[in-house]
């Protein structure tokens, strides 16, 4: 069974899809960012969700509640 890469969060700019990154990697979880040179293209506009946050489907779940988590310590 191949393990694939899923998108499991989209963001408005490559910055915050980037903490989320490391907020999973601090965690054990490793994940990509992808999109990000869309919204540099188009800098100063919402990327409109085009920037994504993708790991392997084994962690998404793990990785899904790691940033619910984070949302809620913000607020």
């Amino acid at each position: 069974m191949t393990d694939k890469l899923i998108t499991i969060a989209q963001f408005n700019d490559s910055m915050e899809a980037e903490m989320a990154k490391q907020l999973l990697a601090d965690n054990g979880i490793e994940a990509v960012v992808t999109g990000q040179n869309t919204a540099n293209i188009y800098s100063g506009l919402p990327a409109l969700g085009n920037v994504e946050l993708q790991t392997l489907e084994s962690r998404a779940r793990q990785a899904k509640e790691i940033l619910e988590s984070q949302k809620e310590h913000e607020q």
